[in-house]
């Protein structure tokens, strides 16, 4: 019988290695699989690699995993806001390495390794900084600049509800980076609020089909949500948990 579930987030980050390049959804806190990054602190690995669309908000989640000095490299397109001083501090202090992609950029070079494809052409970042040493040519008249498709070790993702074998179904925009990331790692580990027997997801509203999942754990109603709200922000993204 295939079943991907596993019984605890623990289990669940089981076997990640130190030195992992590792996806993790979310915009922000929308979406950001809280409960798999602190067994994934539990866990132990180091000198990773993360790749997000943040890098991290406040105390918890992912600036946690950075504030324990186990993120090596961070690999984002919006790692400043206002509550991001655990990155600062350590991006300041030279202690953590940052590349930053332009947010369509890092979104279609997720997609791009899923999809299996391993660079295209993008006029994103052309002429700046974030183009240096990158191949560019001209297509139509128009300069563009060589991106190559980004792939990872392992893949944090936060769904709604999930089968045995691992189809998931997303909550509104906490579906973000999810079903891309889920395509581009070699291991994709998904905490979702409930898992469902066989036949009870819609086949229209599955995002991303089980065969690009790896395990699954159940974490039921977080703690850190409020009646679709965040507790302690004053944050819009809790309408999408």
């Amino acid at each position: 019988m295939i079943s991907k579930l596993r019984n605890s987030v623990d289990e669940a980050v089981s076997g990640i290695a130190d030195g992992a390049v590792v996806m993790i959804g979310g915009f922000g806190r929308a979406g950001q699989p809280v409960e798999l990054i602190d067994a994934l602190l539990a866990q132990g690995a180091t000198d990773l690699t993360v790749i997000n669309n943040n890098a991290g908000n406040g105390d918890t989640g992912l600036a946690a995993l950075l504030a324990a000095r186990r993120v090596r490299r961070i690999i984002c397109s919006f790692p400043r806001q206002s509550d991001s001083h655990v990155f600062d501090a350590l991006y300041r202090a030279g202690e953590i390495e940052l590349e930053l992609v332009p947010q369509g950029n890092l979104a279609e070079r997720i997609r791009a390794a899923g999809a299996g494809i391993g660079a295209f052409f993008t006029p994103s970042g052309f002429g700046t900084a974030l183009a240096e040493g990158k191949e560019t040519r001209d297509i139509d008249g128009r300069p563009y600049v060589l991106e190559n498709a980004l792939r990872a070790d392992v893949a944090l993702v936060s769904a709604y509800r999930a089968d045995r074998w691992g189809n998931l179904v997303y909550r509104k925009t906490a579906r973000n980076f999810g079903p891309i990331m889920a395509a581009a790692a070699t291991t994709t580990i998904v905490q979702v609020d409930e898992v469902v027997e066989l036949g009870g997801l819609d086949p229209e509203t599955v995002v991303t089909p089980g065969i690009y999942v790896n395990r699954v754990v159940a974490v039921g109603e977080r703690a850190w949500l409020r009646d679709g709200e965040f507790v302690g922000a004053a944050s819009v993204e809790g309408a999408a948990s």
